[in-house]
């Protein structure tokens, strides 16, 4: 810490850097292609999870940072909930043609549960942003963490220290309170949890 440096601004560096590892894009990113594999039983499912990451991760991103590029947002934490329902339009239209071509191409069955429950999240998240704001952020850490302990093995739900930081990232940079990112995790694991009736 230099001289001039306080530990709250020592709190907030660490709580960007965390908030900007563990964003949703990466995430999903470093899991899909394991989901994949894990519900294939073999390298054919790398493929599929490729997909999802593309669907679910990639291209909303991209939209964001392109809406960010254009001057519409300040940064991809949309940090006002009413500028959001485009974001979560693009993700569920993005999402369900992701799934529309597992469908098609008779991929495995966990990687397009995992699709749908990615879906169906951010139905939930669209629906409680009309009337507060959730954290996206939590909502997907904690899906992601339990979507691997269903598809892997339960010893990845201590993966949700993760998810705790990525909670405590929110709050430190006010993106968040507390009852928001613990709403988003709720309903992260929640909608997750379907994976485990595939």
């Amino acid at each position: 810490m230099t001289p001039d440096a306080t530990p709250a601004d020592s709190a907030t560096r660490r709580a960007r850097t965390v908030t900007n590892v563990l964003q949703p894009r990466n995430l999903i990113l470093a899991a899909a292609p394991g989901i994949g594999l894990a519900t294939a039983g073999d390298w054919t499912g790398i493929p599929w999870g490729l997909l999802a990451a593309l669907c679910a991760g990639l291209i909303p991103a991209g939209y964001i940072q392109w809406r960010v590029k254009r001057g519409v947002w300040g940064d991809r934490h949309v940090a006002d909930r009413t500028q959001r329902g485009p974001i979560f339009l693009v993700i569920l239209g993005s999402i369900g043609t992701g799934a529309a071509l597992m469908l098609l191409g008779g991929a495995p069955t966990g990687i397009l549960a995992t699709m749908l429950a990615l879906w169906v999240m951010t139905v939930g998240l669209l629906a409680v942003n009309t009337v507060w704001k959730i954290s996206v952020d939590a909502a997907v850490a904690s899906g992601v963490v339990a979507l691997l302990a269903a598809a892997h093995s339960p010893w990845w739900l201590v993966a949700y220290a993760l998810v705790a930081a990525v909670c405590w990232s929110r709050v430190v940079l006010t993106y968040h309170t507390v009852a928001q990112t613990l709403a988003g995790t709720a309903l992260g694991a929640t909608t997750a949890a379907a994976f485990l009736f595939v």
